[in-house]
């Protein structure tokens, strides 16, 4: 059995790891937002282009995965990046049924210049940690990731 970091009788829900997470989400999400808005971005216009120009998806349905975002939602903001000329669908080589998705020469220089002012606003946020609490965040982060991404924890039987 697992170790039992909380109680039943005296769990709340703004002390749960999860509801923490979700709040440290949305407050990066709006500082990164307003960050990203002087270059004509949302914020999930922002992360769609980086995605993209980091290889971390190359079609719609991956970036649905990684972002947890609603496909029909996406698909609106993927439109946007197109008509801004910033992104380009593609029919697969592989397959012609699929259509990938790259960045424009446009769209590269457009990220480039916006990832300076994301590291800027991360820092920002981060400056009352050191060096060692923001690798011991993000370790424990990747951690916690590959722990909720585990198979034994989805064959575990977790009752809902």
């Amino acid at each position: 059995m697992p170790a039992q970091f909380y109680r039943t009788e005296t769990f709340r829900a703004r002390t749960g790891v999860g509801y923490l997470l979700k709040a440290a989400h949305l407050a990066i999400a709006d500082h990164l937002a307003s960050a990203v808005a002087p270059y004509e971005l949302t914020f999930v216009q922002a992360v769609t282009l980086l995605h993209l120009r980091d290889g971390e998806a190359v079609n719609a349905a991956m970036l649905c995965e990684r972002l947890r975002y609603d496909s029909g939602a996406l698909t609106r903001v993927i439109d946007q990046l197109e008509e801004r000329g910033w992104l380009e669908r593609q029919r697969s080589a592989v397959d012609r049924r699929a259509v990938e998705l790259s960045l424009t020469p446009a769209g590269r220089a457009r990220i480039d210049a916006v990832v300076p002012a994301v590291v800027e606003r991360l820092n920002l946020l981060l400056k009352d940690f050191t060096r060692q609490e923001v690798a011991d965040l993000t370790r424990l982060l990747l951690k916690l990731i590959a722990s909720a991404e585990s198979p034994q924890l989805a064959d575990a039987g977790v009752r809902s």
